[in-house]
């Protein structure tokens, strides 16, 4: 009988075990982190603190050490600038005139020298307001692809790094970032407090909006310049993949946070679309096939690059500081992915310059005034020698057929 009974203990011990390691697929990471009951997980909100509570669930489930302040995690406490060109201040202050983020923190150690950092951010923008596109009052905002898919992606890749065949040559720490869309706060903090030892952080790796991957399946890739072999390495890795690559360190992502750091950095985005920063952003147009390539892409980089010491850091140029400051706005979102000649129009906002002017979706604008149009930089260029209430004939290659059209700025 007590045989019985030691046998019957050791099977419900090992069946335990099984249900804790249960595989969580990044649709149902994406499905609940992206869903009406978080109500956009705006910064410091009630939704986005149980955003934290069910990522910093899904570390411990993962069997990933905490690394935070407190346990997973790493609070922070700012006052937001009224002025949106102005930085967010840090402070102890915690009144009614601040808000409080926190970052989600776990670490993986492989006993190693050096630390490979993989993070996303996963606040968004709650009801809209400030930085939403959506012009008919408030709405939830689930921010589906920007950002449950990095987020997602992230735990895939925790996940993937503890498998037998794993590189096991550097530890990982992962970092779910708040703050992001108030200004990078929650990497920004970070990086000036880190719970590691940031000189043994040989790269970091950000992904933010990987949820959209194309039928040409386009990715495009920041910060192949900030290390010399990192060009290589996304090249040598991309497989069925289309990169479009470009060296700066410098983004609108929380990579930037580290590269200002001197560390070299890697950046994974999909692109923009037509539902960036509306309600329409949900579950159901997320494209988890192209998630699963992208994330295995990533981890195969990672592998590659597992051999490597601490990799050396480059600085690169920084575009944002030769970008010109704007008087009007054309009112498109462009394909920040197009490699062809001029800038492709992705998206058009209502009752902005380009709609009145009759520009669509797919238009690759080639001329602007007597502006010649190449890529994105020589767009905003031309666009800064514009002035209010001024009017431009502008050029555009529509499905082969070049047309002309008189904007009103």
């Amino acid at each position: 009988m007590r045989i019985i009974l030691m046998l019957f203990l050791v099977i419900l011990v090992f069946s335990c075990k099984e249900a804790k390691v249960k595989t969580v697929s990044m649709k149902e990471d994406v499905g609940i982190l992206a869903s009406d009951s978080l109500n956009g997980r705006k910064t410091g909100s009630e939704g986005e603190k149980k955003a934290a509570v069910y990522i910093a669930k899904r570390f411990e489930d993962l069997g990933l050490l905490s690394k935070g302040t407190d346990e997973y995690f790493q609070k922070f406490t700012y006052k937001a600038s009224k002025n949106p060109h102005e930085e967010a201040e840090f402070t102890a202050e915690n009144n009614d005139s601040t808000e409080t983020g926190e970052n989600v923190i776990a670490y993986l150690d492989n006993k190693a020298e050096n630390t490979v950092v993989i993070g996303a951010h996963y606040d968004h923008l709650g009801m809209g307001g400030e930085g939403s596109l959506y012009r008919e009052g408030e709405a939830i905002h689930n921010g589906a692809d920007d950002n449950a898919s990095g987020v997602a992606m992230m735990l895939h890749l925790a996940d993937s790094l503890q498998k037998n065949d794993s590189p096991k040559k550097n530890n990982y720490l992962f970092i779910a970032f708040s703050g992001e869309e108030e200004g990078l706060l929650g990497s920004n903090y970070f990086v000036k407090n880190p719970t590691i030892d940031t000189k043994k952080v040989t790269y970091m790796i950000n992904m933010d909006m990987v949820g959209r991957l194309n039928s040409e399946k386009t990715l495009a890739v920041y910060g192949v310049g900030t290390s010399p072999i990192l060009k290589q390495a996304v090249n040598a890795n991309a497989g069925e993949l289309k990169i479009s690559e470009n060296e700066s360190g410098v983004g609108p992502s929380d990579h930037t946070s580290f590269y200002l750091a001197d560390i070299p950095v890697l950046h994974f985005f999909t692109g923009q679309h037509e539902d960036y920063h509306k309600p329409s952003d949900d579950t159901e147009k997320v494209n988890f096939e192209g998630m699963k390539l992208v994330s295995n892409y990533i981890f195969s980089i990672i592998k590659d690059l597992d051999s490597q010491k601490k990799l050396p850091f480059k600085k690169t140029k920084n575009e944002s500081e030769v970008v010109p400051d704007f008087k009007v706005t054309l009112g498109v979102v462009p394909d920040y992915l197009f490699s062809g000649k001029g800038m492709r129009i992705d998206g058009v906002s209502e009752d902005k310059p380009a709609q009145k002017a009759g520009l669509q979706k797919g238009d690759v604008v080639v001329k602007m005034g007597e502006h010649e149009v190449t890529d994105m930089m020589s767009y905003m260029k031309s666009l800064s020698k514009f002035e209010k209430g001024q009017t431009a004939i502008v050029i555009v290659d529509r499905g082969g057929e070049l047309k002309e059209v008189e904007v009103t700025f």
